[in-house]
């Protein structure tokens, strides 16, 4: 059967190509200071609440407050051709590989008017078909805390669903879509507009937001790293709901519905 619509099976992968720009070039940005601040201000003698660095004798390290947590080798100092780097995101994780921070902000800019364009195309066609208020708006029964938990337990004991109720989104899922759609992309394309120096001319609101351009660039970062983390689940979830089956489904919209169980 038919699974996904061609205007979702496209966002999807357009998306993929947009986000994966934005993370990368991201952390190209980052790398060039490699701290971050609240408030309206931030620099080296600052005191940061999270910073990637490497110490004088070259072990990397992530603080997060007064939490420090040894990284060497993937964070603050790693190896690349056989030499010791000392920065705080690896050349495999960043776009450009190597350090250019007039490229990576050209790549991000690229992957924005991707996003943007995409999202808003998205939103526009979601409208003609309701395709977010038919699959992702959950119903009041699905909202239920019993409903809620049961699902809950499903995942962790990687109990998914079989027959018609394959096809649906599960409560978790919609949860999980909506917030992504409704929370972490708004966060990042404000934050992110927040700290352009053009839309402070124009409008300067955004910033007021934050509470300052350091609040934006935090904002910023943790609604990426969230996802990242949304990212990895997901992945993992289709992995083990079955790879086939589900890369299909968003590849040519064919989903083949798993039988149910005989009782």
């Amino acid at each position: 059967m038919r699974r996904h619509r061609l205007s979702t099976r496209a966002w999807h992968w357009l998306n993929v190509v947009a986000v994966f720009t934005l993370l990368m070039s991201g952390l190209t940005i980052f790398n060039a200071h490699p701290r971050l601040y609240w408030g309206q201000y931030g620099a080296n003698p600052d005191d940061p609440w999270l910073r990637i660095g490497a110490t004088q004798s070259g072990d990397g390290y992530l603080r997060i407050g007064t939490i420090r947590i040894d990284t060497t080798g993937v964070l603050g100092s790693w190896q690349k051709d056989g030499r010791q780097v000392v920065r705080a995101f690896p050349h495999w994780m960043t776009l450009p590989a190597h350090y250019n921070l007039a490229e990576g902000r050209k790549y991000h800019f690229l992957g924005a008017w991707l996003l943007a364009i995409c999202g808003v195309l998205y939103l526009l066609w979601s409208l003609v078909n309701r395709h977010v208020g038919r699959d992702l708006l959950p119903e009041r029964g699905e909202l239920a805390p019993r409903h809620l938990w049961q699902d809950v337990k499903n995942h962790a004991r990687l109990r998914f669903p079989r027959g018609e109720a394959a096809v649906r989104y599960n409560i978790l899922q919609k949860l999980a879509y909506l917030a992504v759609l409704f929370v972490l992309l708004p966060a990042m394309v404000l934050s992110g507009l927040g700290m352009s120096p053009t839309m402070n001319a124009s409008w300067g609101w955004i910033l007021d937001l934050f509470g300052g351009r350091q609040s934006a660039r935090s904002v910023h970062f943790i609604a990426a790293m969230l996802i990242v983390l949304f990212i990895l689940v997901h992945l993992a979830m289709v992995v083990l709901a079955g790879p086939v089956n589900e890369i299909r489904s968003m590849i040519t919209g064919r989903f083949r519905i798993p039988p149910e169980k005989a009782s």
